[in-house]
This record gives C-alpha cells, structure tokens and sequence, in this order.
C-alpha cells in the first residue's frame, strides 16, 4: 500500500511539473533528482526551448527512477547519453554512478572528473567520487573529498554523513556502496 501510494503521488508530481516547473528555484545541495534545465542553445525567437526543457527534465527523471527503482545503470547510461547533456555535472555524475555500479571504475572517475570539471561545487559528484575513492581504497583522498563536502554543503548535509560513514568502516572489508 505504501508503495502505491509513493507511485501515485510520484505520478501526480509529474502531471503537475510542467505548470509548477517555471515557478521553481533549483537547489542542489541535496541532491540531483531534479537540476535544473539546460540553457537553451537555440535562437531566442525559437519557442520549442521550454518544451526541449520540459523533455529534459522528463527523460532525466527517467533516468534516475533507471537507476534508483530499478537499478538498470546500463540502461540509465543510453538514456542519460540520449538527454544530449552529459557536459552538465549532474548528468556526467549519474553516468559516473552507473558505471561505478557496473564495476567500471576506469570510466566512472573519467565521468567524476567531467561532473567536476562542468561544477567544480557539485556536491553530489564529490560524494560519489568520495565513495569511488573508498571502493578503491583511496582513503586520504576520499577524506578530501569528504572535506570539499563539509565546505560546500556542511557536515550536517547527507553527502557529508554518507561519505563519513563509509570513512569508518575498516579498510578492506570490501563493502560496495
């Protein structure tokens, strides 16, 4: 029951989107299930703008339900890839993501270091990073990522206390996260 009750509200939150969308600032700090539209590269006399946005946003939530729901990174990469955005850092962070969970570590920190080099204050991505560099038992180097993280967002911020509680674990007890 419960779990109808998130899908249909989830559902209502979509029909309602595209007449809220416009009056809504986004905030980032807590997480990346909804950044912002890319800027329009289009023609200013061009009206289909919002509607690509509109289509952004659509197939980008689509691809986190990918990766969240039903954890198919493989297929949250082709959409993501598809959204034609994968220079803005939330975007490069989630194909990061996918391809951690994939095993593929080579490829997530090449798509970290694209999430960071679009938005260097991203604090998502210096999370995801920060765990990469736990998996890969890089602990000085996840504790600075950990350190960008309470710079920008706080030590009371979820990425902060995710990172810090993968720091406590043992090295080399082989957790995933």
């Amino acid at each position: 029951m419960n779990r109808f009750v998130i899908r249909l509200f989830t559902l209502a939150i979509f029909a309602m989107a595209p007449i809220a969308l416009p009056l809504l600032t986004p905030v980032y700090a807590a997480g990346d299930d909804n950044p912002a539209p890319p800027a329009s590269k289009k023609n200013k006399k061009d009206k289909s703008s919002s509607i690509d946005n509109g289509k952004f946003t659509a197939g980008y939530r689509a691809a986190y339900a990918t990766i969240y729901d039903r954890n198919d990174y493989t297929a949250a990469i082709v959409q993501l890839k598809a959204l034609g955005h994968d220079d803005m850092a939330a975007v490069a962070n989630l194909i990061g993501y996918s391809y951690r969970k994939l095993g593929d570590y080579k490829v997530a920190q090449i798509w970290y270091e694209r999430a960071l080099k679009a938005d260097p204050n991203h604090v998502k991505t210096w999370q995801y990073y920060g765990l990469w560099q736990v998996e890969q038992g890089n602990r000085d180097s996840a504790q600075y990522h950990l350190n960008r993280i309470a710079a920008l967002a706080g030590t009371g911020s979820e990425e902060y206390r995710s990172l810090a509680a993968a720091l406590e674990k043992p090295p080399g007890t082989g957790l995933v996260y």
